[in-house]
């Protein structure tokens, strides 16, 4: 049994059925939180999913953190190919019931995992230049996209011991989610399910010199940003299932 699944009591709606096709760690991951109206982000978002708020303000998510142990089940680890750093700017959506994830962008160091991401999981990845190594006092954290040049660096450390987030607080809503949504050249919405522990948050403190990776979008960071830290999470993720046909 993968450890994953030793806690299930927490998810808001039961684990899958039918096995577990992928697994992977997320380590010393920062989460990077702004309100965005909601109105902003609508055309960024396919109209079958609903725009999730929280006292009224809707978030985007800029996550930088590091990879390991991604493979696909049975297989073992390979060298170079199951760790690379990764970026994810996210949004908060929901579909029937499950609210999840919808990515506007995740970067990656490792061009085969862009690859497989964009193939199999229809993932709007991006081959970037990126570096991630530990400080004295926390994580210095750069990337460049390959692509256009788009650019995050960031040095961020955990300012608190780890804890859970408790359920119908802003911050279980921005990390506790157990899907992510894509959408197929041809239209098709998908959802792919994953599981984990709960998150393992500690409170943050960052020193972000660039963050060029909402402008594509035409959101900016306005303010402070919420953070959040994590120095590891172990991830299920099963196959992904089409929710409907729609178009973006």
């Amino acid at each position: 049994m993968h450890p994953a699944l030793k806690e299930t009591a927490h998810r808001p709606w039961p684990v899958p059925p039918g096995r577990w096709t992928w697994r992977q760690s997320w380590c010393d991951l920062l989460f990077a939180h702004w309100p965005v109206p909601a109105a902003a982000l609508r055309p960024l978002v396919p109209e079958a999913l609903t725009i999730q708020t929280f006292d009224g303000s809707s978030w985007v998510g800029v996550v930088p953190f590091r990879m390991e142990g991604v493979m696909r089940r049975p297989w073992p680890d390979l060298p170079w190919i199951s760790a690379f750093p990764e970026l994810n700017v996210r949004l908060y959506v929901e579909k029937d019931g499950k609210p999840g994830v919808w990515f506007l962008s995740l970067d990656a160091a490792n061009p085969v995992a862009v690859w497989a991401a964009r193939t199999f999981f229809h993932l709007p990845y991006y081959w970037a230049r990126m570096d991630i190594r530990p400080t004295d006092d926390g994580i210095a954290y750069a990337s460049t996209r390959r692509r256009d040049d788009v650019r995050f660096e960031a040095h961020y450390r955990p300012s608190s011991t780890p804890y859970a987030a408790t359920p119908g607080t802003l911050e279980h809503f921005l990390t506790e989610r157990y899907c992510l949504y894509a959408q197929t050249k041809r239209g098709r919405l998908l959802r792919t399910e994953v599981h984990h522990a709960p998150w393992p948050l500690q409170r943050a403190e960052a020193d972000i010199a660039q963050n060029e990776v909402l402008a594509p979008w035409g959101l900016q960071a306005d303010g402070d940003p919420l953070l959040h830290f994590a120095r590891r999470l172990d991830v299920i993720v099963w196959p992904p299932e089409a929710v409907e046909e729609t178009t973006r």
